[in-house]
């Protein structure tokens, strides 16, 4: 197991927790790949299986009828959005805090992202949700970000009230739950993510998981040639599918690693949770300071803690002092930040949304006639005052599972030393 930088200046470990992990199992299953000369999943000299593997494992964990690897977790959105029909006229809700290839898929697809406000679980207010669905609505893509989710069965409900799809974006909370059930096992579909960054890695992969015959059909078909497959396998153009597919399969080569990967999941989490939990209980007693809202802390994966002050100064000053006393990881890590620099996890640091660029020169998916009414849409900064309220005075914090006890005990005494000196005593 990689052991992380050792030194009086970097307190964090870097934040890929899956990498820290990586060993001989994976080593051996990779190699088993190679030996057979066959990384393709769907055929070659000698079969491994790995991807079925990892389907399986998805589909026992969660209790799924269906679950699809891909070749990445913008890959999944992309399918499951094709799956879900999605197209011109249709919008999809999503919350203001994501990751960039959630809009991406909704505009490829041509139809038209909106936004949600989120609340202090730093998910989807489900206040706002009601508010914003209408006749256009085709999805809402709940987006459990940062290792846990907010009030998800009421998300549920209101979306089983308007007869709307739900697809659970699950790529940062993969090995969480909500009171007992898995995260992934709420929507109607929903998609993991295996990117470096993630839980637990294939360096990078992903997933569609869904119940429904239809939803199910439609997921191989996009993620593979527009068809689905026959009994025995092959490609039937006279079946339940005929359309477009993306070819985004995963390779036996992935497949491999994410399978010993996955057997690692819950030690990883739980590891991350225990450090996470330490953590909020010693920055929380800071006066002034505010932690995440956890509707679930048992069910959150880990893997971040977010911390809420009194105004943006005092957090720009708070992420100022603590990295400044060493509350970091490397050069190539992130870390400790406030959370205005958290790039394109924020709708308005994404150019592409904020200015409405076409994805081609024609403009589209905003200047098709059908979407005609998304015109007035805006989404620059001050679309989302609550979010932009949150997120000016929060900071985050990495939780890798290498960080020890120790280390998340040292983070404090410096975040309590820090407040004392911008005066929150």
């Amino acid at each position: 197991m990689t052991t992380p930088i050792a030194t009086e200046e970097v307190l964090l470990p870097y934040e890929w927790p899956g990498s820290y992990f990586i060993g001989e199992e994976e080593i051996e299953n990779v190699t088993k790949v190679l030996l057979a000369r066959s990384p393709y999943r769907y055929y070659g000299h000698d079969l491994q299986h790995f991807a079925d593997k990892v389907e399986d494992f998805y589909r026992k964990r969660l209790g799924r009828k269906y679950a699809t690897l891909v070749n990445s977790g913008t890959g999944a959105l992309s399918v499951a959005m094709a799956a879900a029909d999605v197209g011109p006229g249709d919008e999809v809700l999503m919350p203001g805090y994501f990751w960039v290839a959630c809009v991406s898929a909704v505009v490829r697809a041509g139809g038209i992202p909106r936004l949600v406000e989120i609340d202090d679980t730093f998910t989807m207010d489900p206040d706002d949700l009601e508010r914003k669905i209408s006749p256009r609505t085709k999805a809402v893509l709940l987006v459990h970000m940062s290792g846990a989710c907010g009030d998800v069965e009421r998300i549920v409900e209101i979306c089983r009230k308007h007869s709307v799809l739900l697809i659970e974006d699950t790529a940062q909370a993969n090995g969480a739950s909500f009171r007992g059930k898995p995260l992934g096992s709420f929507g109607d579909m929903a998609i993991y993510s295996f990117q470096y960054n993630k839980n637990v890695t294939a360096g990078e992969g992903g997933l569609v998981v869904c119940d429904k015959d239809e939803l199910g059909n439609r997921v191989f078909a996009y993620h593979d040639v527009g068809y689905a497959r026959n009994a025995a396998g092959r490609v039937d153009p006279h079946g339940p599918v005929q359309s477009w597919g993306q070819c985004v399969h995963m390779s036996e080569l992935s497949a491999a690693l994410l399978y010993a990967q996955v057997q690692k999941l819950d030690l990883i989490t739980g590891t991350m949770r225990a450090r996470n939990q330490r953590l909020y209980a010693g920055l929380s007693k800071i006066p002034g300071a505010k932690p995440r809202r956890i509707i679930d802390p048992a069910g959150d994966s880990g893997p971040f803690v977010i911390m809420t002050w009194p105004s943006g100064e005092i957090c720009a000053k708070m992420v100022e002092l603590t990295r400044a006393a060493g509350v970091r990881p490397g050069p190539d890590g992130i870390g400790n930040i406030r959370m205005t620099d958290w790039g394109m996890h924020i709708y308005y640091h994404n150019i592409s949304l904020v200015e409405k660029h076409g994805v081609n020169s024609a403009g589209r998916p905003w200047s098709d006639p059908l979407n005609e009414w998304a015109r007035d849409i805006s989404y620059a900064k001050g679309a989302l005052p609550r979010m932009d309220d949150l997120i000016e005075r929060s900071n985050l914090i990495t939780v890798p599972p290498q960080l020890s006890e120790q280390t998340c005990d040292r983070i404090i005494e410096i975040f309590h030393e820090a407040a004392a000196k911008v005066g929150l005593k």
